[in-house]
């Protein structure tokens, strides 16, 4: 138990650290940040293999993914987005049919955007999988480990996504170079990430 504690005091300091880096960036900054990595993502050669893509709809501390959505309608390729049960870590990707149509979402308590409860929509592992699932986070490592916000919720769904027939999907986190830390400490439950995108990675 004194590991496990001491692994839970370790995530929750470096998170307020993260926190902290977060709210010193600009909004021209980050804005900045957000369209390099855009073009980055966009010409990576996964993003263009990939025809079913999971991307989140950006909160005001993470990486804005506005650019990177409207290229996935453009190409011509399926767009899900996350849609949190508050009071659990269960996740669904749900089909987004335009880009138009995410300002009209309901606003979460977290102030996401994102499908009500009651909006019937494909979830991507009830058909076809995923190929790609683009990630937030707070903080990553370069070996790919990643600090969430402590609910699980992406953990959950690679989990469900392993089950899936096609297999687990390649995933690629987005980052401010504020967001890259030298380790994250991580409990075996934590799923690494395949690829962590930020400037100069």
């Amino acid at each position: 138990m004194a590991a496990a504690a001491a692994l839970w005091e370790a995530k929750r300091a470096l998170r307020a650290e993260l926190r902290r880096r977060l709210r010193a960036l600009s909004e021209v900054e980050k804005r900045r940040q957000s369209r390099l990595l855009g073009r980055q993502v966009i010409g990576h050669p996964k993003y263009k293999e990939s025809q079913r893509i999971a991307v989140f709809l950006s909160m005001q501390d993470e990486i804005q993914t506005e650019d990177i959505i409207k290229d996935i309608f453009k190409q011509g390729k399926e767009c899900f987005i996350p849609q949190y049960k508050p009071q659990s870590n269960h996740m669904d990707m749900l089909k987004l049919v335009s880009v138009e149509e995410i300002s009209s979402l309901p606003v979460t308590s977290w102030n996401i955007l994102q499908p009500s409860d009651d909006d019937i929509r494909e979830e991507a592992l009830s058909r076809g999988g995923l190929d790609l699932i683009l990630m937030p986070g707070l903080g990553f490592d370069k070996n790919g480990n990643r600090l969430g916000r402590g609910k699980g919720y992406y953990d959950t769904y690679l989990e469900r996504c392993m089950k899936h027939p096609r297999g687990k999907p390649y995933t690629i986190a987005l980052a401010f170079k504020e967001q890259i830390c030298e380790s994250v400490p991580v409990s075996e439950n934590d799923i690494q990430i395949d690829e962590v995108l930020y400037e100069d990675s």
